[in-house]
């Protein structure tokens, strides 16, 4: 059975304990329900944006935006760019639907389970004989700007043994003594090098990762988009992987330290960032604690906190000015049914009043 040599390094501890603090707050925030399926399609645009730009896709944010929303007749790019910001969509609905099913035992990783995910990630981009299949032809990872082979992938033949040996390892229960963070950082790193797809390799990576996580007790509400972090740091991401693979011929002879580190970090620093947000965006634990209950704010409201949290203060007419063709009645009402519950004050009167938040 494949096991994965790492070291549990200074900096891959640092990381975890870093995701675990984050993931503390996150889950216990008391946000209200809005806001959290604000941050959930924030991450599921992230994810689908960076995740197939990493691969050279030319479509902007906004246009993955429109795609993501359904709106995909409204873009004017290539047939291809828009069809991969659709296929990552149904690959996150299928994450999503998968997740929190691993019972007692544990969730059953297989290679139909694989081969499905593969499938989504290509749909329409690759001919119906390779969607969804392990290649049957040798391939290389050619370096873009020097056009330099960066890495042999292990031959053809040896992919499904390859693939049957991480699966077991995920499923085994050596294995899942292992921290969910490394499983997912293993899982990603051996799919990427034993490249199983003529096609896809990498959003498949990712996404099989992602679940891992999700199943595992790190869905940490759906908050989070890695994609984001490897796009950003695309040479760190790539170089951290080809630097592993290039230890040894062998994959049971690499050392995955390096690329955990990397992994770990970008986890961390994206659940960091959220918890901040997070930490921002709940505006008085107290008021949940005294009530027993969450605050319930309706998309008014929280536009009128967005202002807040990001101005501290707001008078009226700058109200207004958030809540564009909406009556000064109607923000009135808005107004004191957030004080009323506590989560702003009125400092001043008449039209001078302003208003901010309760400390």
């Amino acid at each position: 059975m494949y096991i994965p040599k790492y070291t549990i390094s200074t900096s891959v501890l640092q990381n975890v304990g870093l995701v675990e603090a984050a993931r503390e707050v996150i889950m216990n925030a008391p946000l209200v329900p809005a806001w959290e399926a604000k941050f959930r399609g924030e991450a599921r645009l992230k994810a689908a944006h960076y995740g197939t730009a990493l691969e050279g896709n030319d479509l902007t944010f906004n246009e993955a935006r429109a795609v993501m929303e359904g709106r995909e007749s409204e873009v004017v790019a290539r047939e291809r760019d828009v069809q991969e910001v659709i296929n990552y969509r149904n690959v996150l609905d299928f994450i999503e639907g998968l997740s929190g099913k691993s019972g007692e035992s544990g969730f059953n990783y297989t290679k139909d389970l694989l081969l499905q995910l593969h499938g989504l990630v290509v749909e329409k981009i690759v001919s119906k004989e390779q969607t969804g299949q392990y290649r049957t032809s040798q391939v290389v990872l050619k370096n873009s700007v020097t056009g330099e082979i960066g890495f042999r992938p292990p031959q053809a033949v040896d992919v499904p043994f390859l693939v049957d040996e991480l699966l077991r390892w995920l499923n085994g229960e050596f294995g899942r003594k292992e921290h969910p963070v490394l499983r997912a950082g293993v899982t990603h790193y051996v799919l990427a090098a034993v490249h199983p797809f003529i096609e896809g390799n990498g959003r498949t990576a990712r996404a099989m990762a992602t679940l891992v996580l999700f199943n595992e007790g790190y869905d940490i509400k759906r908050f989070f988009a890695l994609e984001e972090y490897f796009d950003k740091h695309a040479e760190e991401y790539f170089g951290s992987l080809m630097q592993v693979s290039n230890q040894s011929p062998t994959l049971e002879d690499r050392n995955l330290t390096p690329w955990l580190e990397v992994f770990t970090q970008a986890l961390a620093m994206e659940l960091t960032r959220i918890k901040e947000q997070v930490r921002e965006l709940s505006v008085d634990i107290k008021i949940k604690e005294r009530r027993g209950e969450q605050v319930s704010l309706s998309e008014r409201q929280i536009k009128l906190m967005e202002y807040l949290h990001s101005n501290g203060e707001m008078s009226m007419r700058e109200a207004k000015g958030v809540l564009a063709m909406v009556s000064e009645d109607t923000i009135l009402r808005d107004l004191k049914d957030l004080m009323d519950k506590e989560v702003i004050i009125k400092r001043g009167s008449t039209k001078s009043a302003r208003y901010v938040l309760k400390k």
